[in-house]
């Protein structure tokens, strides 16, 4: 098969390593998921600069590079070949791996499985939100500093499109080449007072964007404080450059 080609066992280690977004030794492989990565499997994802090699204790261990989550997400969206046939340990694997990595979205966003699932036309419409009361203008001349008060406490939330369009152009800003990427420490001073938790909820939401990649820098022990505290939390593990395609 071409060099680049994967097999259908490394295909499942590089969905299964996505849907975990953390490094694992095969031990823990073994036992969390009844699958290991041989020897030859890992000198080739690694050659192919899919997957990162280090060692805890006498373990290898192994994580996705830029390259690997960019080939995992390829296949995630795409689907696994049709000629392609996953054995049925491996296939288990991934499967599990995809729903523990469901159940951590689930918990953190507070998501049911019908909104995830459930087509639009399915779901309930939205909820029309209640009329705001207007103070008259006798309140306004008696109480102005409470109504000024009020009126703050009212104004609506940024809607999320907003910090998307906000991001994109700080991105363009900071790119310096088609497909570059960017890392959210620069990235994150151009957005101005857009509230930190709106602009991680919204980067949560572009990583599903066929255009948008989010991954960890690959050397964990050359990130600055400053590089840790910009991370956005995705799949808890943090992410710390972004790209936007054309």
């Amino acid at each position: 098969m071409p060099d680049n080609a994967l097999s259908q066992r490394e295909t499942a280690i590089l969905l299964l390593l996505m849907a975990e977004a953390r490094e694992f030794t095969n031990p823990e492989l073994d036992k969390q998921f009844g699958l290991e990565i041989s020897k030859t499997e890992r000198q080739h994802l690694h050659q192919l600069k899919l997957i990162e090699v280090g060692k805890r204790g006498q373990a290898f261990t192994h994580a996705l590079t830029d390259d690997g989550w960019a080939r995992a997400a390829e296949i995630f969206r795409e689907g696994v070949p049709r000629s392609s046939r996953l054995a049925a340990r491996a296939l288990e694997a991934v499967v599990r791996a995809l729903v523990s990595g469901l159940q951590r979205y689930m918990e953190r966003t507070d998501s049911r499985l019908a909104e995830i699932f459930g087509r639009e036309e399915d779901l309930p419409p939205a909820t029309t939100a209640a009329p705001v009361d207007r103070p008259s203008a006798a309140e306004v001349a008696a109480a102005p500093i409470a109504i000024l008060e009020t009126s703050v406490a009212r104004e609506p939330a940024r809607p999320s499109e907003d910090v998307e369009t906000m991001i994109r152009k700080a991105y363009a800003q900071l790119a310096d080449k088609p497909n570059a990427w960017v890392s959210l420490t620069r990235l994150r001073p151009l957005l101005g007072d857009a509230p930190r938790a709106e602009v991680d909820a919204t980067l949560r939401r572009m990583i599903a964007l066929p255009d948008v990649r989010l991954v960890p820098w690959e050397s964990q022990k050359s990130l600055s404080q400053e590089d840790r505290d910009a991370a956005v939390i995705i799949g808890d593990q943090p992410k710390h450059r972004i790209l936007i395609g054309a």
